[in-house]
């Protein structure tokens, strides 16, 4: 389990395929000694864990599903990611609950300045859209990001300057895809009201109408 605030940036180093599966190897930005063997770390929000210990980096297993549902198998050498260690119990939860399990990749449709901040705009799949919702969370490549607005297609972040410049999203540009998970308490309430729409709810309560006006 992850908060979504980002330690630091790692950059990626070599990439190995193994068969449909790849290995990566990434520098990390906290001192050498602090990696652990088999711990999970979240790389771009994606929950992955150490298999090799070596220098100040490390590497890690990606299977062919993390490749498919992510934007890991886009990476090059080189390219800069956002690191998040697991979390410990009794920890401050300074962002939200993220599980690092990517639901999807959104795209940047449009990056503006508003003052001193920057807004962002994610065109997402309709069925996971649904579970994004106006002032909430959502993880954008692993970031705690609170939701502005939500549309039909669509929904947008600000981003103040520190958040600009501790992560990779000083990098983002316009067409730029990204990993997005949605918050999880959302996705079960969801899958609690889903009964209207033939889903496989346990009991029947909510009309469509009230599911539409609490966000669902």
């Amino acid at each position: 389990m992850f908060t979504g605030l980002v330690e630091g940036l790692g950059k990626v180093g070599r990439i190995t395929p193994q068969g449909p599966d790849s290995v990566l190897s990434i520098s990390a930005p906290w001192p050498s000694g602090q990696t652990v063997l088999g711990e999970s770390i979240a790389v771009n929000g994606a929950c992955l864990t150490v298999t090799r210990i070596s220098g100040d980096g490390f590497t890690v297993d990606v299977s062919a599903e993390s490749l498919a549902r992510t934007t890991l198998g886009r990476l090059r050498p080189g390219d800069q990611v956002n690191l998040e260690r697991a979390m410990q119990l009794g920890d401050r939860l300074g962002g939200h609950l993220v599980t690092g399990h990517i639901d999807c990749v959104g795209v940047l449709r449009k990056l503006e300045q508003v003052g001193g901040s920057t807004r962002i705009e994610v065109g997402l799949p309709a069925e996971q859209l649904r579970y994004v919702v106006e002032k909430g969370s959502v993880a954008l490549n692993g970031i705690s990001l609170t939701v502005n607005w939500v549309g039909p297609e669509s929904f947008s972040l600000n981003i103040i300057p520190h958040t600009m410049d501790a992560t990779t999203l000083h990098l983002a540009k316009q067409g730029d895809s990204v990993n997005i998970e949605t918050d999880l308490i959302g996705k079960y309430v969801a899958r609690l009201l889903n009964r209207d729409e033939g889903g496989p709810g346990p009991s029947k309560g909510l009309s469509a109408a009230d599911m539409k006006r609490m966000g669902w």
